[in-house]
């Protein structure tokens, strides 16, 4: 019986030993990449006559139009549009700049590329991700796109580029993830999940990629999905204040297999809500919905409101191609908006907008 009695201390010993290392592991890691992070906006708010102006950019995804016709070099390009939002009390209105700018790179996969599909601004620089070639890019302030990392695709054993679609910042990594669901064929067969998996940059550019498909599959079940219904992501926040994911899906249906033909008309107009370890779901509509044309394509929270108000785009296309682009605003707490969708210049799928420049 001692000798049990001492193997079980020695056990209770270990696990305390491996708790404990366990712990400073995962401190020393989180605080490694925090070491000389640079959190600091690439914007300054302005107060004026009771209200307070932001500085926001927002950048296209030209699909297949892309490419810059007539060059001697295949080039491809985005459009940036600049402008300022002002929010006094309940109001927000919007002002763009006149002067349009455009952003271009040789670098491409399959004939295409500069598909850009989110902003984000990390360790000091804006950041935005080819969906077409999974190269992430630094956003100059004089509009250049510089590449930092290259994404593959799925649990990185491809030379596939990720189709990013949106990209956040988490514990000072760089958070990037895609459609959120099982790739298919166009009639709706099943391929692999590879779009299941996200991918989790350092500010040094380590890359890990992280299977997903459990978190993704989760908030189907909490917004009522079921087989063979999807749902489609395009952007996605964590919130360091609330220490929660935010999510407003591109594409909802409950029910109905996916389809090409019947896709553009799933827009949602759902807020998904998870807790860190995905246990803790809840689902709430913001606004109308309409005909489901329009669904979101990217948001962030606006500085200075506790993560409350929420600034997002939303995109529309007819037949596969763009027909245009709309800002909205909305406090996701109470569900009030505060800017009804607003259309932005051109018929654009901008599908990335971030506080910059």
């Amino acid at each position: 019986m001692a000798g049990c009695s001492s193997c079980r201390n020695k056990l209770v010993a270990l696990v305390g030993l491996l708790s404990v290392a366990l712990y400073y592991y995962t401190r020393d890691t989180t605080s490694t990449a925090c070491q000389d992070f640079n959190s600091a906006p690439l914007t300054t708010p302005e107060f004026k006559n009771g209200g307070v102006s932001h500085r926001i950019v927002v950048v296209t995804d030209l699909d297949q139009h892309s490419l810059v016709q007539g060059g001697k070099k295949p080039t491809w390009r985005s459009f940036v549009h600049t402008g300022t939002i002002t929010i006094k009390d309940d109001k927000v209105t919007v002002e763009w700049d006149e002067k349009e700018h455009e952003i271009k790179s040789q670098f491409s996969m399959g004939g295409r590329a500069m598909e850009l599909s989110d902003l984000t601004v990390f360790d000091g620089k804006l950041l935005s991700i080819d969906d077409r070639t999974g190269i992430v890019y630094q956003i100059t302030s004089d509009f250049k796109a510089i590449p930092w990392v290259f994404l593959n695709d799925g649990p990185g054993n491809t030379s596939k580029g990720l189709k990013g679609e949106w990209m956040t910042v988490k514990d000072c990594n760089l958070y990037v993830g895609g459609l959120g669901k099982e790739w298919t064929t166009t009639e709706g067969v099943f391929v692999n999940h590879d779009p299941m998996y996200i991918k989790k940059v350092s500010p040094k550019g380590h890359l890990e990629h992280v299977r997903w498909v459990d978190e993704y599959i989760a908030l189907r079940k909490a917004a009522g999905v079921v087989d063979p219904g999807y749902m489609i992501h395009e952007s996605a926040q964590w919130s360091e204040v609330h220490k929660k994911w935010f999510f407003l899906p591109r594409r909802v249906s409950e029910n109905e297999i996916y389809t090409e033909a019947t896709d553009e008309f799933k827009g949602s107009n759902l807020l998904i809500i998870a807790s860190e370890d995905f246990k803790d779901i809840t689902v709430k509509p913001i606004g109308e919905k309409g005909t489901g044309s329009r669904g979101f394509s990217s948001f962030q929270f606006v500085p200075g409101t506790n993560d409350e108000l929420i600034v997002a785009l939303k995109s529309e296309e007819k037949d596969g191609e763009p027909v245009g682009s709309y800002i909205t605003v909305f406090n996701w707490k109470s569900g009030k908006v505060l800017l009804e969708d607003t259309k932005l210049r051109g018929a654009f799928k901008f599908e990335g907008i971030a506080f910059a420049f």
